[in-house]
């Protein structure tokens, strides 16, 4: 085994950029200096060794070991960045510009790591997909120019292109790893024609394919092939969802295809719904995935797309495996509450909850022992910071930076790190810095509001008769719940009803135990009849009303008559029809001088306003035929 590089992560943020050592201390690495300038994106090379980043001056290489500078190369206005598989060459992409020679602007260019020379240049006007594919030995590289997929032999740049194919209507291509690759090639839905995946061999690219699909609904797809490049898994999307379910797109299927040609199928999803995430296990022999309107479904299924387990439905909407595969981290991220859970594949039970609240990235250590997540910007600007637990569920460290913008663990081979025991590791003891955000972060107690309680409810005596005991009712509430009006807020009343401070003082009749149910409009004979029964009843038990005056309560009972209390208006139902017709010409009279008043006024009046003031004689002569005199 290859001897083991320390664990270690890079951060990037506005200000500053930093590497920082693994488990136990996670202290920054003191050799590496933070750049002056804000630095634009970083990378590590796939094989952890090397470590690039790229600052409006250029672009600097250190060993990832001990951060030690390598090579710097005075490219200003570079954008993205990437290592080849074994860190031979680095590729840099920058926007396109006009010459002034009307030349094209060779903005993708190739340079060797260990001198710095460009070995070759290309015009790339998409930053979507722009770096070349390698394959896991570096002995070919792939772009795909326009409908042309080009082969390069990094050996021999200078060469230029070895090989050629030009697919009719190709937008994507992916190339496998393993040591046999292969050539996935994605072409769209177009003018009524089917979409189509085809898998070409890249030695055999002349042939006919050795494996495609066709099916509809799909303008864009996700092909993620498995480590060893025997089976590859696409997921067509549309750009417009014809039902209007969502504002991404539609999902078309998930496609499960070897690139040998003597298997595919469609994944069967039983839940309706997009897919969120899929993954395939470092094994290659099985995938999970995510899928269906929240909460989200998660399967397991073999590389014959046959379900392995079903971990139910959750609010999921990313799946990660583990660099070992024994660990399956579920979560949902981005709009969801971020609860991250973890199951052990070989029990499928869950060993872990993490609540991971506002993560914008997460990824596995190489070792698959911790998680690192990070709130990022411009995702979320506030409380930006990376936390890393272990795969038991501690958090063993926490670094809060803000306006951070990348985080990510140093890679490393597989047969470099650890292998991971039979059983799950211990966590080790948390670092200093969460006991530090726990004394910071931990809230003070704050007192239970416990229940409502209205204004004239608030004092010396209302305090105690409103107390409740937990999960009981107040002492004097009534069986339906509700309060009944009682002199004195508190106060139990004979008929255990009690005062509803700002409620009008005169009681009214207890509601009985089934209430007629009445409809909207007017009322029969029968309830207008009722209604006038239960007016006289109320008026003869109305009992005396008892004021309390400035916390004292008044020697003698009060009434409507002396004016001290205000008398209630009588329910419209209690009114004669004689009564009736006097309240509404009287409301229309009223209405009739404010009109008049407006007019004096010098506003401008409607005709239909002018046509009621001229029913003012007839109203007045009606009222007078009643017997009322105004």
């Amino acid at each position: 085994m290859a001897s083991q590089p320390s664990q270690q992560y890079a951060f990037r943020a506005q200000k500053r950029m930093g590497l920082v050592g693994g488990t136990p201390n996670y202290t920054p690495l003191d050799s590496f200096k933070s750049p002056e300038a804000p630095a634009r994106t970083y990378k590590y090379s796939p094989d952890g060794r090397l470590f690039a980043y790229t600052v409006p001056s250029g672009v600097f290489i250190y060993q990832a070991e001990g951060a030690q500078l390598l090579k710097e190369l005075p490219l200003p206005n570079i954008v993205e960045i990437s290592f080849s598989p074994r860190g031979t060459y680095i590729s840099t992409w920058e926007r396109p510009v006009k010459l002034e020679d009307g030349s094209q602007h060779k903005n993708l260019r190739v340079f060797s790591v260990s001198t710095g020379e460009e070995l070759i240049a290309f015009t790339q006007k998409s930053q979507e997909g722009w770096d070349l594919q390698y394959t896991i030995s570096e002995s070919h590289a792939i772009r795909l120019v326009g409908q042309e997929i080009q082969v390069f032999r990094p050996a021999e740049w200078s060469k230029g292109v070895v090989d050629k194919l030009k697919v009719e209507g190709a937008t994507t291509v992916s190339l496998s790893p393993g040591l046999n690759p292969s050539i996935a090639v994605f072409i769209a839905e177009k003018k009524g024609q089917p979409a189509s995946v085809k898998i070409y061999g890249l030695t055999t690219l002349s042939a006919t394919p050795m494996s495609q699909k066709t099916f509809f609904k799909a303008d864009k797809s996700t092909i993620k092939w498995n480590t060893i490049g025997t089976h590859v898994l696409v997921l067509t999307q549309t750009e417009v969802d014809q039902a209007n379910k969502s504002y991404y797109g539609e999902t078309g299927g998930l496609y499960l295809l070897s690139a040998s040609g003597t298997f595919d199928c469609r994944v069967t999803l039983d839940k309706e719904g997009p897919v969120h995430d899929f993954a395939w296990s470092p094994n290659s022999k099985e995938f999970a995935v995510t899928y269906g309107y929240m909460p989200a479904k998660s399967m397991l299924f073999d590389k014959a797309a046959k379900t392995l387990h079903d971990f139910g439905t959750a609010f999921y909407n990313f799946v990660s495996f583990n660099p070992q595969g024994r660990l399956l981290a579920l979560a949902g991220f981005g709009n969801l509450a971020g609860n991250l859970d973890i199951f052990d594949r070989r029990t499928l039970t869950k060993v872990a909850a993490i609540d991971a609240s506002n993560t914008s990235h997460c990824e596995w250590s190489p070792d698959g022992r911790f998680l690192l997540t990070a709130t990022l910007s411009p995702r979320l600007r506030v409380d930006n910071g990376i936390k890393i637990w272990h795969c038991t569920g501690p958090l063993v460290h926490i670094q809060m930076i803000d306006e951070l913008y990348q985080a990510s663990w140093r890679p490393a081979p597989i047969d470099a790190v650890p292998a991971f025991p039979q059983g799950l590791p211990p966590a080790p003891a948390p670092s200093p810095s969460v006991q530090e955000h726990v004394a910071v972060a931990k809230p003070t107690p704050t007192k239970a509001a416990g229940a409502y309680r209205p204004p004239g409810a608030r004092g010396l005596e209302a305090s105690s008769v409103y107390k409740r005991d937990d999960g009981t009712p107040s002492g004097h509430s009534t069986p339906n719940g509700r309060y009944s009006r009682s002199p004195v807020p508190g106060r139990p009343r004979p008929n255990n009803r009690r005062h509803v401070p700002g409620a009008p003082t005169s009681p009214s009749p207890v509601r009985s135990p089934e209430p007629e149910k009445r409809g909207r409009k007017g009322k029969n004979k029968k309830d207008k009849d009722g209604a006038k029964k239960d007016a006289v009843v109320e008026d003869q038990s109305k009992p005396a009303l008892e004021v309390q005056t400035n916390g004292k309560a008044a020697n003698g009972p009060l009434s409507p008559a002396n004016g001290s209390v205000p008398p209630t208006p009588n329910d419209a139902n209690g009114l004669d029809p004689i009564a009736k017709k006097v309240r509404n010409l009287n409301k229309k009279l009223k209405a009739i001088e404010e009109l008049k008043e407006k007019a004096r006024k010098g506003e401008r009046l409607e005709a239909t306003q002018i046509k009621k003031m001229d029913t003012e004689a007839e109203i007045r002569k009606e009222l007078a035929g009643l017997g009322i005199t105004s």
